[in-house]
Protein backbone atom coordinates (compact mmCIF):
# COMPACT_ATOMS: atom_id res chain seq x y z
CA UNK A 1 0.00 0.00 0.00
CA UNK A 2 1.45 3.55 -0.45
CA UNK A 3 4.74 3.45 -0.70
CA UNK A 4 6.77 0.49 0.35
CA UNK A 5 9.37 3.04 2.68
CA UNK A 6 6.51 6.28 2.69
CA UNK A 7 6.35 5.83 6.21
CA UNK A 8 10.07 6.06 7.13
CA UNK A 9 10.54 9.22 4.51
CA UNK A 10 7.36 10.91 5.33
CA UNK A 11 6.18 12.35 8.85
CA UNK A 12 2.58 13.18 10.07
CA UNK A 13 1.05 15.90 8.80
CA UNK A 14 -2.02 17.82 10.38
CA UNK A 15 -4.26 19.51 8.54
CA UNK A 16 -3.74 23.75 8.66
CA UNK A 17 -6.29 25.80 10.98
CA UNK A 18 -7.08 29.46 11.29
CA UNK A 19 -5.19 30.93 14.48
CA UNK A 20 -7.85 30.55 17.19
CA UNK A 21 -7.75 34.82 17.60
CA UNK A 22 -9.41 34.68 14.01
CA UNK A 23 -11.30 32.06 13.91
CA UNK A 24 -13.24 32.73 17.22
CA UNK A 25 -14.54 36.22 14.95
CA UNK A 26 -16.83 33.87 13.05
CA UNK A 27 -19.15 30.87 12.77
CA UNK A 28 -17.42 29.53 9.46
CA UNK A 29 -15.11 25.70 9.13
CA UNK A 30 -11.75 26.56 9.75
CA UNK A 31 -9.71 23.47 9.23
CA UNK A 32 -7.61 23.70 5.82
CA UNK A 33 -7.83 20.62 3.65
CA UNK A 34 -4.38 19.07 2.53
CA UNK A 35 -3.73 19.78 -0.98
CA UNK A 36 -3.20 17.03 -3.72
CA UNK A 37 0.20 16.30 -2.66
CA UNK A 38 0.32 16.94 1.04
CA UNK A 39 -2.67 14.23 0.80
CA UNK A 40 -0.10 12.11 -1.61
CA UNK A 41 2.62 11.98 0.76
CA UNK A 42 -0.06 10.90 3.62
CA UNK A 43 -1.26 8.19 1.41
CA UNK A 44 2.31 7.24 0.91
CA UNK A 45 2.89 6.49 4.40
CA UNK A 46 0.44 4.01 4.81
CA UNK A 47 2.69 0.42 5.28
CA UNK A 48 2.11 -3.18 3.85
CA UNK A 49 1.02 -3.72 7.37
CA UNK A 50 -0.44 -6.88 6.44
CA UNK A 51 -3.47 -6.53 8.62
CA UNK A 52 -5.14 -3.56 8.46
CA UNK A 53 -5.96 -2.75 11.30
CA UNK A 54 -7.68 0.53 10.79
CA UNK A 55 -9.94 -1.30 8.90
CA UNK A 56 -12.03 -2.67 11.79
CA UNK A 57 -11.13 0.48 13.50
CA UNK A 58 -13.47 1.92 11.47
CA UNK A 59 -17.22 1.08 12.45
CA UNK A 60 -18.09 1.30 8.85
CA UNK A 61 -15.06 -0.74 7.54
CA UNK A 62 -13.87 1.70 5.27
CA UNK A 63 -11.29 0.06 3.21
CA UNK A 64 -8.52 2.78 4.27
CA UNK A 65 -5.55 1.20 2.51
CA UNK A 66 -7.29 0.77 -0.60
CA UNK A 67 -8.00 4.34 -1.27
CA UNK A 68 -4.54 5.78 0.72
CA UNK A 69 -2.59 3.84 -2.50
CA UNK A 70 -5.45 5.17 -4.65
CA UNK A 71 -4.34 8.80 -3.39
CA UNK A 72 -0.66 8.09 -3.54
CA UNK A 73 -0.92 7.11 -7.02
CA UNK A 74 -3.38 10.45 -7.65
CA UNK A 75 -6.50 8.37 -9.37
CA UNK A 76 -8.76 10.32 -7.35
CA UNK A 77 -12.14 9.40 -8.72
CA UNK A 78 -11.28 5.18 -8.00
CA UNK A 79 -10.24 6.62 -4.51
CA UNK A 80 -13.67 8.50 -4.01
CA UNK A 81 -15.61 5.70 -5.17
CA UNK A 82 -13.87 3.25 -2.91
CA UNK A 83 -14.60 5.30 -0.21
CA UNK A 84 -18.29 5.84 -0.71
CA UNK A 85 -18.95 2.50 -1.20
CA UNK A 86 -18.93 1.79 2.42
CA UNK A 87 -19.67 5.45 3.50
CA UNK A 88 -22.33 7.53 2.44
CA UNK A 89 -21.39 10.64 3.60
CA UNK A 90 -17.51 11.27 3.95
CA UNK A 91 -17.69 14.78 4.35
CA UNK A 92 -19.32 14.34 7.54
CA UNK A 93 -16.89 11.94 9.00
CA UNK A 94 -13.91 13.46 7.74
CA UNK A 95 -14.73 16.67 9.68
CA UNK A 96 -16.15 15.35 12.74
CA UNK A 97 -15.05 11.84 13.29
CA UNK A 98 -13.11 11.37 16.23
CA UNK A 99 -10.82 9.08 13.87
CA UNK A 100 -10.89 5.37 15.75
CA UNK A 101 -9.47 4.34 12.14
CA UNK A 102 -6.03 6.33 13.54
CA UNK A 103 -6.38 5.26 16.69
CA UNK A 104 -5.76 1.43 15.40
CA UNK A 105 -3.42 2.43 12.80
CA UNK A 106 -0.24 0.51 13.08
CA UNK A 107 1.78 3.04 12.44
CA UNK A 108 0.17 4.62 15.90
CA UNK A 109 2.24 1.98 17.78
CA UNK A 110 4.86 4.79 17.23
CA UNK A 111 2.79 7.75 17.80
CA UNK A 112 2.62 9.10 14.00
CA UNK A 113 -0.26 7.04 12.80
CA UNK A 114 -1.74 7.58 8.63
CA UNK A 115 -3.77 11.26 8.68
CA UNK A 116 -6.58 8.77 7.73
CA UNK A 117 -9.02 11.42 8.33
CA UNK A 118 -7.29 14.17 6.54
CA UNK A 119 -7.14 12.00 3.59
CA UNK A 120 -10.78 11.02 3.78
CA UNK A 121 -11.47 15.00 4.16
CA UNK A 122 -9.46 15.38 0.82
CA UNK A 123 -10.94 12.68 -1.30
CA UNK A 124 -14.71 13.77 -0.69
CA UNK A 125 -13.99 17.54 -0.82
CA UNK A 126 -11.97 16.90 -4.30
CA UNK A 127 -15.14 14.71 -5.43
CA UNK A 128 -17.29 17.10 -5.16
CA UNK A 129 -15.32 19.83 -6.72
CA UNK A 130 -14.62 17.81 -9.46
CA UNK A 131 -18.56 16.67 -10.20
CA UNK A 132 -18.04 13.16 -9.23
CA UNK A 133 -20.72 13.15 -6.43
CA UNK A 134 -23.72 12.67 -8.30
CA UNK A 135 -27.09 10.96 -7.95
CA UNK A 136 -27.22 7.22 -8.40
CA UNK A 137 -31.33 6.71 -9.03
CA UNK A 138 -32.54 3.03 -8.75
CA UNK A 139 -32.53 1.61 -12.33
CA UNK A 140 -36.15 0.06 -10.66
CA UNK A 141 -38.52 0.87 -8.39
CA UNK A 142 -40.03 -1.85 -6.32
CA UNK A 143 -43.30 -0.69 -5.51
CA UNK A 144 -42.53 -0.63 -1.55
CA UNK A 145 -42.70 2.19 0.25
CA UNK A 146 -40.49 3.05 3.53
CA UNK A 147 -40.44 5.44 6.28
CA UNK A 148 -37.76 7.03 7.95
CA UNK A 149 -38.30 8.29 11.30
CA UNK A 150 -35.61 10.91 11.75
CA UNK A 151 -33.19 12.75 9.81
CA UNK A 152 -29.80 12.28 11.98
CA UNK A 153 -26.70 10.38 10.00
CA UNK A 154 -28.60 6.91 10.80
CA UNK A 155 -31.77 7.90 8.86
CA UNK A 156 -30.27 9.78 6.32
CA UNK A 157 -27.80 7.16 5.19
CA UNK A 158 -30.80 4.18 5.74
CA UNK A 159 -32.96 6.22 3.66
CA UNK A 160 -29.99 6.84 0.92
CA UNK A 161 -29.46 3.32 0.57
CA UNK A 162 -33.35 2.16 0.93
CA UNK A 163 -33.98 4.61 -2.48
CA UNK A 164 -30.91 3.25 -3.90
CA UNK A 165 -32.56 -0.27 -3.90
CA UNK A 166 -35.65 0.90 -5.69
CA UNK A 167 -38.45 1.76 -2.66
CA UNK A 168 -40.22 4.87 -2.04
CA UNK A 169 -38.34 6.69 1.19
CA UNK A 170 -40.16 9.36 2.79
CA UNK A 171 -38.04 10.88 5.70
CA UNK A 172 -39.93 12.59 8.69
CA UNK A 173 -37.74 14.85 11.26
CA UNK A 174 -39.40 16.70 13.86
CA UNK A 175 -37.60 20.19 13.38
CA UNK A 176 -38.39 22.56 11.00
CA UNK A 177 -34.72 21.18 9.04
CA UNK A 178 -33.11 17.99 7.88
CA UNK A 179 -29.89 16.70 9.37
CA UNK A 180 -30.83 15.80 13.34
CA UNK A 181 -27.95 16.56 15.83
CA UNK A 182 -25.74 17.51 12.44
CA UNK A 183 -28.24 20.69 11.70
CA UNK A 184 -28.71 21.76 15.32
CA UNK A 185 -25.97 19.64 17.36
CA UNK A 186 -22.77 20.27 16.01
CA UNK A 187 -21.74 24.08 15.28
CA UNK A 188 -21.20 25.62 12.05
CA UNK A 189 -17.74 25.93 12.57
CA UNK A 190 -17.08 22.22 12.67
CA UNK A 191 -19.75 21.37 10.26
CA UNK A 192 -21.38 24.37 7.78
CA UNK A 193 -25.04 23.39 6.98
CA UNK A 194 -24.49 23.75 3.45
CA UNK A 195 -22.72 20.20 3.43
CA UNK A 196 -26.34 18.31 4.10
CA UNK A 197 -28.62 20.74 2.24
CA UNK A 198 -25.60 19.25 -0.37
CA UNK A 199 -26.41 15.72 0.13
CA UNK A 200 -30.18 16.31 0.89
CA UNK A 201 -30.53 17.36 -2.80
CA UNK A 202 -28.51 14.47 -3.77
CA UNK A 203 -30.96 12.42 -2.15
CA UNK A 204 -34.18 14.09 -3.64
CA UNK A 205 -33.08 13.40 -6.87
CA UNK A 206 -32.55 9.63 -6.05
CA UNK A 207 -36.37 9.61 -4.91
CA UNK A 208 -36.18 10.29 -1.56
CA UNK A 209 -39.17 12.83 0.40
CA UNK A 210 -38.22 15.00 2.93
CA UNK A 211 -41.10 15.66 5.67
CA UNK A 212 -39.77 18.40 8.03
CA UNK A 213 -41.82 19.68 10.88
CA UNK A 214 -43.89 16.21 11.06
CA UNK A 215 -43.60 14.65 14.87
CA UNK A 216 -44.31 10.91 14.68
CA UNK A 217 -46.15 10.22 18.09
CA UNK A 218 -49.55 11.22 19.62
CA UNK A 219 -50.43 14.91 20.13
CA UNK A 220 -50.16 15.01 23.77
CA UNK A 221 -46.54 13.72 23.85
CA UNK A 222 -45.94 16.64 21.12
CA UNK A 223 -47.38 19.46 23.38
CA UNK A 224 -45.18 18.06 26.54
CA UNK A 225 -42.14 18.00 24.49
CA UNK A 226 -42.82 21.61 23.09
CA UNK A 227 -42.62 20.84 19.56
CA UNK A 228 -44.65 22.40 17.49
CA UNK A 229 -45.11 20.64 14.30
CA UNK A 230 -47.86 18.19 12.06
CA UNK A 231 -48.30 15.48 14.32
CA UNK A 232 -48.76 12.07 12.76
CA UNK A 233 -49.99 8.94 14.50
CA UNK A 234 -47.72 5.35 14.40
CA UNK A 235 -51.17 4.21 13.49
CA UNK A 236 -51.08 6.68 10.11
CA UNK A 237 -47.70 5.30 9.39
CA UNK A 238 -48.27 1.87 9.51
CA UNK A 239 -51.31 1.98 7.23
CA UNK A 240 -48.68 4.18 4.94
CA UNK A 241 -45.81 2.09 4.63
CA UNK A 242 -44.66 -1.49 4.20
CA UNK A 243 -41.73 -0.57 6.53
CA UNK A 244 -41.13 1.87 9.53
CA UNK A 245 -37.44 2.65 10.60
CA UNK A 246 -36.99 4.54 13.72
CA UNK A 247 -33.80 6.26 13.84
CA UNK A 248 -34.66 9.77 16.00
CA UNK A 249 -31.45 9.46 18.34
CA UNK A 250 -30.64 9.53 22.05
CA UNK A 251 -32.35 12.70 22.82
CA UNK A 252 -32.87 13.11 26.36
CA UNK A 253 -30.09 14.65 28.19
CA UNK A 254 -28.34 13.96 31.39
CA UNK A 255 -29.53 16.01 33.96
CA UNK A 256 -28.08 16.92 37.67
CA UNK A 257 -30.63 17.44 40.38
CA UNK A 258 -28.75 19.59 42.55
CA UNK A 259 -29.94 22.65 44.74
CA UNK A 260 -30.42 25.89 42.45
CA UNK A 261 -31.07 23.71 39.37
CA UNK A 262 -34.13 25.81 38.45
CA UNK A 263 -32.66 28.92 38.88
CA UNK A 264 -32.48 31.24 35.09
CA UNK A 265 -28.90 30.48 33.35
CA UNK A 266 -28.50 26.87 34.06
CA UNK A 267 -29.35 25.28 30.27
CA UNK A 268 -29.02 22.21 28.52
CA UNK A 269 -26.25 22.01 26.04
CA UNK A 270 -28.55 21.60 23.14
CA UNK A 271 -30.44 24.13 23.70
CA UNK A 272 -27.63 26.67 24.03
CA UNK A 273 -25.89 24.93 20.71
CA UNK A 274 -29.70 24.76 18.70
CA UNK A 275 -30.39 28.34 18.97
CA UNK A 276 -26.90 29.24 17.81
CA UNK A 277 -27.56 27.01 15.16
CA UNK A 278 -31.00 28.58 13.85
CA UNK A 279 -29.13 31.57 14.02
CA UNK A 280 -26.36 31.06 12.20
CA UNK A 281 -29.47 29.72 9.71
CA UNK A 282 -30.68 33.31 9.84
CA UNK A 283 -33.72 32.33 12.01
CA UNK A 284 -34.62 35.00 14.98
CA UNK A 285 -34.32 33.44 18.44
CA UNK A 286 -36.62 35.39 21.53
CA UNK A 287 -34.26 35.29 24.40
CA UNK A 288 -31.82 34.07 22.84
CA UNK A 289 -28.71 32.17 25.33
CA UNK A 290 -26.07 34.11 25.50
CA UNK A 291 -22.58 33.88 26.83
CA UNK A 292 -21.86 37.17 25.92
CA UNK A 293 -19.99 39.28 29.25
CA UNK A 294 -20.59 36.04 30.85
CA UNK A 295 -18.63 33.92 33.25
CA UNK A 296 -19.76 30.45 31.78
CA UNK A 297 -18.84 26.81 33.37
CA UNK A 298 -19.43 23.72 31.10
CA UNK A 299 -20.08 20.57 32.89
CA UNK A 300 -19.32 17.39 31.30
CA UNK A 301 -15.77 17.06 29.27
CA UNK A 302 -17.05 15.41 26.02
CA UNK A 303 -17.41 16.63 22.49
CA UNK A 304 -20.73 18.34 23.01
CA UNK A 305 -18.68 20.12 25.53
CA UNK A 306 -16.00 21.25 23.59
CA UNK A 307 -18.57 22.31 21.26
CA UNK A 308 -20.19 24.91 24.37
CA UNK A 309 -17.03 25.81 24.87
CA UNK A 310 -16.20 27.06 20.88
CA UNK A 311 -20.23 28.44 20.91
CA UNK A 312 -19.16 30.95 24.31
CA UNK A 313 -15.91 32.06 23.17
CA UNK A 314 -17.57 33.30 19.99
CA UNK A 315 -20.32 35.04 22.01
CA UNK A 316 -17.64 36.61 24.10
CA UNK A 317 -17.70 35.14 27.39
CA UNK A 318 -15.91 36.86 30.04
CA UNK A 319 -14.37 33.10 31.03
CA UNK A 320 -14.84 29.52 30.34
CA UNK A 321 -14.82 26.46 32.54
CA UNK A 322 -14.78 22.90 31.76
CA UNK A 323 -15.13 20.50 34.53
CA UNK A 324 -15.19 16.87 34.02
CA UNK A 325 -15.95 14.45 36.58
CA UNK A 326 -13.97 11.96 36.03
CA UNK A 327 -9.71 12.38 36.84
CA UNK A 328 -7.34 13.60 34.47
CA UNK A 329 -6.36 11.22 31.91
CA UNK A 330 -2.91 10.48 30.77
CA UNK A 331 -1.30 12.73 28.30
CA UNK A 332 -0.20 9.75 26.53
CA UNK A 333 -1.69 5.95 26.05
CA UNK A 334 -0.16 2.95 26.87
CA UNK A 335 0.34 1.36 23.52
CA UNK A 336 1.30 -2.14 24.67
CA UNK A 337 -1.65 -2.34 26.83
CA UNK A 338 -4.71 -0.45 24.61
CA UNK A 339 -3.44 -0.28 20.78
CA UNK A 340 -5.72 -1.72 18.52
CA UNK A 341 -8.14 -0.28 20.46
CA UNK A 342 -9.54 3.59 21.28
CA UNK A 343 -7.71 4.60 24.23
CA UNK A 344 -8.21 6.67 27.16
CA UNK A 345 -6.15 10.06 27.23
CA UNK A 346 -5.74 13.36 27.34
CA UNK A 347 -7.41 14.66 24.50
CA UNK A 348 -7.65 18.59 23.16
CA UNK A 349 -10.14 19.81 20.75
CA UNK A 350 -9.98 22.89 18.64
CA UNK A 351 -12.62 25.01 21.11
CA UNK A 352 -9.75 23.83 24.12
CA UNK A 353 -7.29 25.74 21.81
CA UNK A 354 -9.18 29.32 21.88
CA UNK A 355 -9.13 29.59 25.61
CA UNK A 356 -10.68 27.20 28.74
CA UNK A 357 -10.25 26.76 32.05
CA UNK A 358 -10.18 22.95 32.02
CA UNK A 359 -10.49 20.93 35.72
CA UNK A 360 -10.75 17.22 36.83
CA UNK A 361 -12.37 15.37 39.30
CA UNK A 362 -14.69 17.64 40.43
CA UNK A 363 -18.38 17.60 41.29
CA UNK A 364 -21.23 20.00 41.16
CA UNK A 365 -22.86 20.19 44.35
CA UNK A 366 -25.19 24.09 44.16
CA UNK A 367 -25.52 26.44 41.96
CA UNK A 368 -25.78 29.90 44.01
CA UNK A 369 -28.67 33.06 42.63
CA UNK A 370 -29.68 36.27 43.26
CA UNK A 371 -33.18 37.37 41.62
CA UNK A 372 -33.77 34.54 40.25
CA UNK A 373 -30.67 34.11 38.06
CA UNK A 374 -27.62 31.64 38.68
CA UNK A 375 -24.68 34.36 39.86
CA UNK A 376 -21.74 31.09 41.09
CA UNK A 377 -21.10 27.40 41.52
CA UNK A 378 -20.34 25.38 44.66
CA UNK A 379 -18.46 22.17 43.69
CA UNK A 380 -15.38 20.09 45.27
CA UNK A 381 -12.66 17.65 44.41
CA UNK A 382 -13.59 13.82 44.50
CA UNK A 383 -11.55 10.69 44.16
CA UNK A 384 -12.82 7.46 42.77
CA UNK A 385 -11.84 4.84 45.17
CA UNK A 386 -12.84 0.99 44.80
CA UNK A 387 -15.85 -0.15 47.11
CA UNK A 388 -15.89 -3.50 48.89
CA UNK A 389 -18.27 -4.83 45.82
CA UNK A 390 -15.01 -4.07 43.39
CA UNK A 391 -16.63 -1.41 42.03
CA UNK A 392 -15.51 2.12 41.62
CA UNK A 393 -17.50 4.76 43.87
CA UNK A 394 -17.09 8.68 43.76
CA UNK A 395 -16.09 9.97 47.30
CA UNK A 396 -15.64 13.47 48.46
CA UNK A 397 -12.20 14.98 49.43
CA UNK A 398 -12.81 16.63 52.50
CA UNK A 399 -12.43 20.37 52.68
CA UNK A 400 -11.91 20.40 49.23
CA UNK A 401 -15.60 22.72 48.56
CA UNK A 402 -14.94 25.99 46.24
CA UNK A 403 -17.43 28.71 44.80
CA UNK A 404 -16.74 29.85 41.48
CA UNK A 405 -18.51 32.87 39.65
CA UNK A 406 -20.82 31.18 36.88
CA UNK A 407 -23.78 33.67 34.94
CA UNK A 408 -24.44 30.78 32.24
CA UNK A 409 -24.18 27.06 33.08
CA UNK A 410 -24.43 24.53 30.77
CA UNK A 411 -25.32 20.81 31.27
CA UNK A 412 -23.08 19.02 28.55
CA UNK A 413 -23.18 15.51 30.41
CA UNK A 414 -24.51 12.93 27.68
CA UNK A 415 -28.03 11.35 27.11
CA UNK A 416 -29.41 8.77 28.81
CA UNK A 417 -31.87 6.72 25.86
CA UNK A 418 -34.07 8.26 23.38
CA UNK A 419 -37.10 10.28 24.31
CA UNK A 420 -39.52 7.93 25.58
CA UNK A 421 -42.87 8.98 24.40
CA UNK A 422 -41.67 8.41 20.90
CA UNK A 423 -41.25 4.63 21.74
CA UNK A 424 -44.37 4.76 23.79
CA UNK A 425 -46.31 5.62 20.71
CA UNK A 426 -45.04 3.13 19.19
CA UNK A 427 -45.25 0.29 21.63
CA UNK A 428 -41.37 -0.77 21.26
CA UNK A 429 -39.68 -2.33 23.71
CA UNK A 430 -36.77 -1.24 25.32
CA UNK A 431 -33.32 -2.37 26.61
CA UNK A 432 -32.04 -1.96 30.63
CA UNK A 433 -30.66 1.59 29.23
CA UNK A 434 -34.36 2.80 27.64
CA UNK A 435 -33.12 2.02 24.00
CA UNK A 436 -35.38 0.38 21.31
CA UNK A 437 -34.82 -3.29 21.61
CA UNK A 438 -33.40 -4.86 18.50
CA UNK A 439 -30.46 -6.49 17.66
CA UNK A 440 -27.91 -6.02 14.09
CA UNK A 441 -28.77 -9.37 12.63
CA UNK A 442 -32.12 -7.95 11.36
CA UNK A 443 -32.27 -4.64 13.32
CA UNK A 444 -36.28 -5.43 13.98
CA UNK A 445 -38.19 -4.02 17.14
CA UNK A 446 -40.98 -6.21 18.77
CA UNK A 447 -43.47 -4.54 16.62
CA UNK A 448 -44.90 -5.69 13.46
CA UNK A 449 -42.52 -3.63 10.45
CA UNK A 450 -40.83 -1.42 12.96
CA UNK A 451 -37.21 -1.28 12.37
CA UNK A 452 -34.63 0.95 14.81
CA UNK A 453 -30.94 2.01 14.33
CA UNK A 454 -28.76 4.53 14.93
CA UNK A 455 -28.66 5.91 18.55
CA UNK A 456 -32.48 4.91 19.18
CA UNK A 457 -31.02 1.58 19.27
CA UNK A 458 -27.60 1.59 20.55
CA UNK A 459 -27.41 4.78 22.69
CA UNK A 460 -25.50 7.69 22.60
CA UNK A 461 -22.71 7.00 20.25
CA UNK A 462 -20.64 8.38 17.26
CA UNK A 463 -21.90 9.65 13.66
CA UNK A 464 -19.77 7.51 11.61
CA UNK A 465 -21.45 4.30 14.19
CA UNK A 466 -25.09 6.29 13.22
CA UNK A 467 -23.85 5.91 9.20
CA UNK A 468 -23.00 2.29 10.17
CA UNK A 469 -26.25 1.02 11.62
CA UNK A 470 -28.01 3.24 9.14
CA UNK A 471 -26.77 1.55 6.55
CA UNK A 472 -26.88 -2.26 8.27
CA UNK A 473 -30.16 -1.89 9.07
CA UNK A 474 -31.44 -0.35 5.15
CA UNK A 475 -30.11 -4.14 3.91
CA UNK A 476 -31.91 -5.51 6.59
CA UNK A 477 -35.45 -3.65 5.58
CA UNK A 478 -34.84 -4.67 1.99
CA UNK A 479 -34.14 -8.12 2.85
CA UNK A 480 -37.50 -7.95 4.49
CA UNK A 481 -39.07 -6.37 2.12
CA UNK A 482 -37.95 -8.48 -1.17
CA UNK A 483 -36.71 -11.53 0.19
CA UNK A 484 -33.09 -11.28 -0.06
CA UNK A 485 -30.83 -8.00 -0.40
CA UNK A 486 -28.19 -6.97 -2.25
CA UNK A 487 -26.84 -3.73 -0.28
CA UNK A 488 -23.87 -4.04 1.33
CA UNK A 489 -24.06 -4.65 4.96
Amino acid sequence: MGKVTGFLEYQRLQEAAEAPEVRVKHWKEFVIRLNDEEAKQQGARCMDCGIPFCTNGCPVNNIIPDWNDLVYRQHWKQALDVLHSTNNFPEFTGRICPAPCEAACTLNINNDPVGIKSIEHAIIDHGWEQGWVTPRPPKAKTGKKVAVVGSGPAGLACAQQLARAGHDVTVFEKNDRIGGLLRYGIPDFKLEKWQIDRRMAQMEQEGVVFRPSTFIGRPEDAKALGISATVKSPDELKAEFDAIVIAGGAETPRDLKVPGRELQGVHFAMDFLRQQNKVVAGDKIKDQILATGKHVVVIGGGDTGSDCVGTSNRHGAASVTQFELMPQPPASENKALTWPYWPLKLRTSSSHEEGVKRDWAVSTKAFKGKNGKVTSLVACRVEWKRGDNGQMKMVEVEGSEFEIPADLVLFAMGFVSPVQQVLDAFGVERDARGNARANTDDYRTNVDKVFAAGDMRRGQSLVVWAIREGRQCAAAVDGYLMGATELPR
